[in-house]
């Protein structure tokens, strides 16, 4: 039972990762329906401004993760304002390669300012150790679990409480019906960019003690984004948040109780048995 209890806390913390960083996904999706395959660079570039933060300007963490959220919601405005804006009347082809080759330029550009040596990130919740009810976790793990809980009630707040959050619901469920409204098309893309920016940089601020900061560390962490993505349904807010943490519970208990070299495929593995039995999803929007 004590094994179990602690590969459920430890599903808990990957799902919360996997959660915000296919949060933002499908957000830009819903709303363009681009597949942002530059998203993990996104990630990646919000784990080497943390730790750049940390370590070149001395900042302390959580100044260090704001900076982050800054930078990268920035570099996310400037891709839909100077790409994807810019091929909104292009063949759907068109976005996908120009966000692949966002991804080379941004991996590029770190590998030349950076190296591309893995790296550590130190915050002061990596080494304190708590146990309670048989489990033993960092508090950088419980950190994480809070954080992106958080994260998600304030997203979910801003999109269902406010008038800007309104016009961006708006825009997924009907983007001919909301121009009708007067919702300003490119305010509400700029936004949800910037948002969809964000949230990777705090899954990447967050996650990043407990793993390491390297040019490609945001490879299979959108590659699962991505599943989840189509799991929960393709836009849907609460299939990406629910999506997440049905994969980081697979993959934990997978990990331990059948074999920890096949937990990259359970994700796989479980696309093709959902989409078998519901193949728009768990949480399709009609609309799509």
């Amino acid at each position: 039972m004590d094994v179990l209890a602690q590969q459920l806390f430890n599903g808990l913390t990957i799902g919360s990762v996997y959660s915000l960083v296919a949060l933002g996904l499908t957000l830009v999706y819903g709303i363009l329906h681009v597949p942002n395959f530059a998203h993990g660079a996104l990630y990646m570039v919000g784990g080497y401004v943390t730790l750049m933060s940390m370590t070149l300007l001395g900042m302390p963490y959580f100044v260090a993760m704001f900076i982050a959220i800054l930078v990268v919601g920035g570099i996310a405005v400037l891709m839909e304002r100077l790409v994807f804006n810019q091929l909104r009347d292009s063949p759907p082809i068109h976005d996908k390669i120009a966000a692949i080759g966002l991804l080379l330029f941004l991996e590029t550009l770190i590998r030349v300012i950076w190296g591309s040596d893995y790296r550590s990130m130190t915050t002061p919740f990596s080494d304190d150790i708590i146990s309670f009810l048989g489990i033993t976790v960092t508090t950088q793990r419980i950190l994480i679990v809070v954080a992106a809980v958080l994260a998600m009630i304030a997203l979910q707040l801003f999109l269902k409480k406010t008038m800007v959050g309104a016009s961006i619901i708006a825009m997924s469920q009907n983007r001919e019906g909301a121009f009708l409204q007067g919702i300003n098309a490119n305010r509400v893309a700029m936004l949800t960019f910037f948002i969809s920016g964000s949230l990777a940089a705090i899954a990447a601020a967050i996650n990043a003690p407990i793993n390491l900061v390297f040019p490609d560390m945001g490879h299979l962490v959108i590659l699962k984004a991505f599943v989840i993505v189509i799991i929960g349904g393709m836009g849907s807010v609460p299939g990406a948040i629910i999506g997440g943490y049905i994969l980081g519970f697979s993959e934990s208990l997978g990990a331990t109780f059948i074999s920890a070299e096949y937990s990259d495929i359970i994700a796989f593995v479980l696309l093709v048995i959902i989409l078998t039995v519901k193949p728009q999803g768990l949480f399709a929007k009609g609309a799509h």
